[in-house]
């Protein structure tokens, strides 16, 4: 694409996206087993997440409920790790690469930061570097922008929906 291509002023034509999804990548999609492991997984996420902003927000109200907090924070960070891990396998299966396909190179740079964030999260649970409510801070700003993440990857669903095919 060129440079003029790139910018809000360029013709329709030239600033329309490419498809998310060749056919063959789509074909990769659909028989790959990941897509299926993604499609659990990220619900369950999103499940835990709800859970646990609850239990995050309730120990910053009213000062209770510190070791449930975190413990479910440390069930959002598994499941964070583990949809990262089985979500590059996907990728290596359905793009060829295990990260920064072009398709999702920023739901996978947004991806490393939140990332970033939940594991110092852990860091500083682990080393007692924060006293508990700065604690729940940082565990806030990774859900803000697990948040975001998940918004990214629920208009790409969508955007590949809308495609062709499911």
């Amino acid at each position: 694409m060129s440079d003029a291509a790139a910018t809000p002023f360029a013709p329709a034509a030239a600033r329309a996206p490419r498809a998310l999804y060749t056919a063959e990548q789509r074909a990769r999609r659909d028989a790959t087993r990941w897509t299926l492991v993604q499609g659990i997984l990220a619900p369950v996420q999103f499940a835990v997440f709800g859970v646990s902003l609850v239990l995050v927000m309730r120990f910053l109200a009213t000062g209770e409920g510190y070791v449930a907090a975190n413990l479910s924070i440390l069930l959002k960070t598994a499941l964070l790790y583990t949809i990262m891990v089985t979500g590059a396998i996907w990728e290596k299966k359905v793009f060829g690469r295990y990260l920064f396909a072009p398709a999702f190179f920023w739901e996978d740079v947004v991806s490393f930061v939140v990332i970033a964030l939940h594991t110092a999260y852990l860091w500083a649970l682990f080393t007692g570097a924060m006293a508990p409510h700065a604690l729940m801070a940082v565990a806030l700003a990774a859900y803000a922008l697990y948040v975001a993440n998940a918004a990214q990857f629920l208009l790409k669903l969508r955007r590949g929906r809308l495609e062709g095919g499911s």
